[in-house]
């Protein structure tokens, strides 16, 4: 089994910027252990980097600092960079054909935010071909609100993870993981 990781959106937005992450606690801390892990395994690292399309945007606005990859994520060793203006990884970026060329059967996410870049990321995947592992306590979420109602963060986790677990990924926890890959 080939596996990538991919760092779905780790992102100052959601540490300095409009939508601080708040749920689960540490998740950068699962993120960047799993970002260690698979680097070394040797396999794939792939972080993801929301862009807005719209000049006038307030969050994810090329060049700012809220846009911009969390230190932590830049600073690792990574082996590709895919920019994205939608939710999902796999539109528009070339994610699935260079994952194919390296052999990858085996997509894991992590990142932000469960209910939108991950979720659809993971889908997308699952529909790509690939086998689909979602890091439970590696992505997270904030409360969320508007016109449609309210709704906490983790009940919202919870039910994108119950989800994703039901057809679309192996929900599994980052501890669990990194033991599994390391066999």
């Amino acid at each position: 089994m080939t596996r990538a990781l991919l760092v779905v959106d780790v992102q100052n937005e959601y540490f300095t910027g409009k939508h601080p992450i708040t749920y689960p606690p540490g998740s950068l801390k699962n993120i960047l252990r799993a970002t260690d892990a698979v680097a070394n395994q040797g396999n794939p690292l792939i972080l993801v980097q929301h862009t807005s399309p719209q000049e006038s945007s307030v969050t994810f606005k090329k060049g700012s600092d809220e846009w911009k990859l969390h230190p932590e994520v830049a600073s690792r060793h990574y082996d590709r960079l895919a920019e994205k203006s939608l939710p999902g990884s796999f539109m528009g970026a070339g994610l699935g054909s260079s994952l194919r060329g390296a052999d990858v059967d085996t997509v894991t996410v992590a990142g932000y935010m469960t209910q939108m870049c991950c979720d659809t990321t993971a889908r997308q995947a699952l529909h790509h071909g690939f086998s689909v592992e979602f890091l439970s306590d590696a992505t997270g979420t904030l409360d969320i609100a508007n016109k449609a109602g309210k709704v906490a963060y983790e009940e919202l986790h919870r039910a994108v993870l119950v989800t994703q677990g039901m057809k679309f990924s192996n929900v599994i926890r980052t501890e669990y993981w990194i033991n599994s890959i390391e066999v």
